[in-house]
């Protein structure tokens, strides 16, 4: 009978998270039952969020991890090189990565989501020679960029739910595929103007859901379709979308572009910045709510 419960004897805040994520997946200590055991599938899933959170390349990660106290922390026996590093992000597929991504947000009970799409660079380039290309007058290049639609809980600030896609396509597409996935029901869906569409009105209230997306400015007092007239009434709550924007600005300030080449391996890092994210605000939160205790406990006293 293999160990499915790791104990944290240490005070940091995503190290406990990820000692959390790991538990309540109940994943294996070790994947297989011969041969050598040097690495535990929880300390595989540490590393992999601690180069994600780094924002630096494997090489680079790993030449410096022996300066932190992560080695330590989490108990490895020998220090990881490059070439491993890169085989466990490859072992764990999307579907994996979902799970992972589910778990990190299955105590939030959203009632108000937002919805919206962006380009994360893809390619890896010197701004400092694109800027010296612009001087020669190059300007007939395209910086490749991969589409991503990203579905968060407003209160909370998770991300719930994201799709990427490497070539550009339109945000209902990314949308239609979110909203069939969600699980939660009688939650109110903001969204700006390119997700107007009545199509995606009838499939988010077919799934007990609400989607408020402004009309487009066609000149049309009525517009087509019963659930478009009701988003051309307004709402009151529609200002809340934009968290969804910072959510945006805060995962392209903190991660950057995508580093990999390969499609299928641009979509896996980007699904393990999306768990990194959310576990950063889980240790967030419980850092402010530990805050608030010990001020309202010093407030009491005096």
């Amino acid at each position: 009978m293999t160990q499915k419960t790791l104990i944290n004897q240490y005070e940091t805040r995503l190290h406990s998270e990820i000692i959390n994520l790991c538990n309540s997946l109940e994943l294996p200590l070790h994947d297989n039952v011969l041969g050598s055991k040097i690495y535990t599938n929880y300390q595989r899933v540490a590393l992999i969020i601690l180069q994600m959170r780094s924002g630096k390349a494997l090489r680079k990660f790993v030449n410096e991890l022996i300066e932190s106290k992560w080695p330590r922390w989490l108990g490895l026996k020998e220090l990881v090189s490059k070439s491993t590093l890169h085989r466990w992000i490859m072992k764990f597929n999307l579907s994996q990565l979902r799970r992972f991504l589910d778990q990190t947000t299955s105590a939030s009970k959203p009632e108000i989501m937002a919805i919206d799409a962006t380009g994360f660079d893809s390619w890896q380039r010197s701004r400092h020679y694109e800027q010296r290309l612009r001087q020669f007058g190059v300007n007939d290049y395209k910086m490749p960029f991969a589409k991503v639609d990203l579905l968060v809980d407003t209160n909370t600030k998770l991300i719930h739910d994201f799709v990427i896609r490497i070539k550009p396509r339109h945000d209902v597409l990314g949308a239609k595929t979110m909203i069939n996935r969600l699980k939660h029901k009688r939650v109110l869906i903001l969204a700006d103007k390119g997700y107007d569409s009545e199509t995606l009105h009838k499939l988010a209230f077919e799934k007990d859901n609400l989607l408020y997306a402004p009309v487009r400015d066609f000149k049309v007092n009525s517009p087509n379709g019963r659930h478009r007239r009701r988003c051309a009434k307004g709402n009151a709550l529609y200002s809340m979308r934009n968290i969804v924007e910072s959510i945006n600005f805060s995962l392209k300030s903190r991660f950057r572009g995508l580093r990999n080449k390969i499609p299928y391996m641009k979509k896996r890092e980007f699904g393990w910045k999306v768990i990194t994210y959310n576990l950063e605000k889980l240790a967030q939160a419980i850092r402010w709510l530990i805050a608030n205790l010990f001020w309202d406990s010093a407030v009491e006293k005096y």
